[in-house]
């Protein structure tokens, strides 16, 4: 199964995330690679709703996993509403159109929902969340 890297970077901040995706296949356009990025996130966000956890207690290696990120929790979900794809895809497919995440392929931004993509097991994409400030108006 082939496997994208995606590096996740929010503006104004050093970190950047790195995390594998399996797809089936690549996507051939922009717009493709933004539906499997929110069918495949959709899909694991339903999935999480529906575990169950059968030992709510922390361990001292959990413990200490968290404590390295600041947030110590049980990791209990009180909402349990599955997400709905089609929303999701909507609600993507807008925010980008509106500029609220921009989309790098080596270095390159991509603008165009329907530009080709030449996507390999090489390729660096780079999604990167804006962060717009808010303020009065003059």
């Amino acid at each position: 199964m082939p496997q994208l890297s995606l590096q996740l970077k929010k503006l104004g901040k050093k970190k950047i995330k790195t995390v594998a995706f399996p797809v089936d296949q690549y996507p051939e356009t922009l717009s493709g690679l933004i539906t499997e990025c929110i069918r495949s996130e959709v899909k694991r966000y339903n999935e999480q709703r529906t575990k169950i956890v059968l030992s709510p207690f922390l361990g001292p290696a959990e413990i200490g996993t968290q404590s390295e990120t600041g947030k110590i929790g049980f990791g209990d979900i009180s909402n349990i509403t599955p997400a709905d794809e089609k929303k999701a895809l909507e609600n993507a497919m807008l925010a980008f159109k509106d500029g609220l995440f921009l989309v790098f392929i080596d270095n390159e931004e991509f603008t165009d929902p329907e530009a080709a993509l030449q996507i390999s097991e090489h390729t660096v994409i780079t999604f990167i969340r804006m962060t717009f400030l808010t303020g009065t108006y003059w």
